[in-house]
């Protein structure tokens, strides 16, 4: 199994989201946070996804939820690490080159 690690910007895109939805509905905020963090996690034991919009980058489209992870794979120390570089939500509309690295 791989390493797992989030970036910064990532993390603080994970809370901005988990925020929002919590002022409206806890419960839901409860089921997004498991789900995202469910779908970061099967990164580390199988990378799937497609190819992402920034060179040497990865996207996972998380299922029945607006969100892509955006992430890298490196080696660190020796060994492949899965680094979740933003948590994106699809209602956002990036032209290709605003894409976040």
């Amino acid at each position: 199994m791989r390493a797992l690690q989030w970036s910064r910007e990532a993390l603080d895109d994970f809370k901005k989201q988990i925020a929002y939805i919590a002022d409206r509905n806890p419960a839901a905020a409860r089921r997004v946070t498991e789900r995202i963090d469910d779908a970061a996690s099967s990164l580390a034991r199988l990378a799937t996804g497609r190819s992402g919009r920034v060179k040497g980058t990865y996207e996972k489209v998380i299922p029945h939820l607006p969100y892509i992870i955006a992430y890298a794979l490196t080696i660190k120390e020796g060994r492949e690490t899965i680094t979740i570089l933003r948590l994106i939500h699809t209602s956002r509309d990036w032209r290709k080159g605003d894409w976040p690295e």
